[in-house]
């Protein structure tokens, strides 16, 4: 069984989040978390199912209050969070200078790159208190690869994630905390349904699956306590490159 007490996912609704959410279940208490409720108590009941215990908690991770009032309750119910994993994500068809909306823009930055570290500020204390903790952080191979095609936001916000992972490993791992800059590449999830032209069902079949992120998200949360994974990146052989 894993060393881990509290582990929350957000993005857990669907794809690679409700994927992570339930790959990590086995022996674990999983706070599942994302903004349709309704799609929490699928990702709660198959946790379940695989021999987890959950915590359904909507929750958007744009909010900095909500952040706030979800990691009290957790920690007031469960105690610290000692496992992150952080699968929100948003992006728009429209991806271009030409095209872009400002709202859009900042939805996407505030969500892919704000959510992630107003989620990270809230259970660092804990973390540090413990002297224990892994934060795996869903990027995209856009993080790791720069490219036009996904945008101008995306692309930017999934950079900065980068960073984000960097200066984490650089100023906590002394004290036990570790950050996985994991970068996917094509995946068949509803996240592709946001791009401007839809993959068909042929195109999907030869992209990375959901279970194959989740795999690598517990790989990453099972490594021994003295491993630091700062960067893993994962694409199908059909992916250009």
């Amino acid at each position: 069984m894993s060393r881990a007490t509290v582990t929350w996912v957000t993005g857990a609704g669907s794809g690679m989040g409700r994927a992570a959410a339930v790959a990590a279940a086995p022996g674990r208490r999983v706070v599942v978390s994302g903004r349709r409720a309704e799609h929490l108590e699928e990702t709660g009941r198959l946790v379940r199912a695989a021999g987890g215990t959950p915590l359904l908690l909507p929750l958007d991770v744009t909010d900095a209050d909500a952040v706030a009032t979800a990691h009290d309750r957790i920690a007031g119910e469960w105690g610290p969070v000692d496992r992150l994993v952080l699968a929100a994500g948003l992006n728009s068809p429209r991806r271009s200078w030409a095209d872009q909306d400002l709202a859009e823009f900042e939805a996407i930055v505030s969500t892919n790159l704000g959510g992630v570290v107003r989620v990270i500020s809230a259970v660092l204390p804990g973390m540090r208190n413990a002297g224990d903790g892994v934060i795996v952080i869903i990027s995209s191979y856009a993080g790791w690869r720069l490219s036009s095609s996904p945008g101008v936001a995306y692309s930017a916000s999934k950079v900065a994630l980068s960073a984000v992972a960097t200066t984490l490993n650089g100023q906590e791992a002394g004290r036990g905390i570790r950050t996985t800059h994991l970068c996917p590449g094509d995946v068949d999830t509803d996240f592709l349904l946001m791009r401007p032209e839809v993959p068909g069902a042929q195109a999907r079949s030869r992209m990375l699956t959901a279970e194959d992120i989740a795999r690598c998200v517990t790989f990453v949360l099972d490594s021994p306590p003295h491993v630091v994974i700062d960067e893993l990146v994962v694409s199908p052989t059909s992916q250009s490159r």
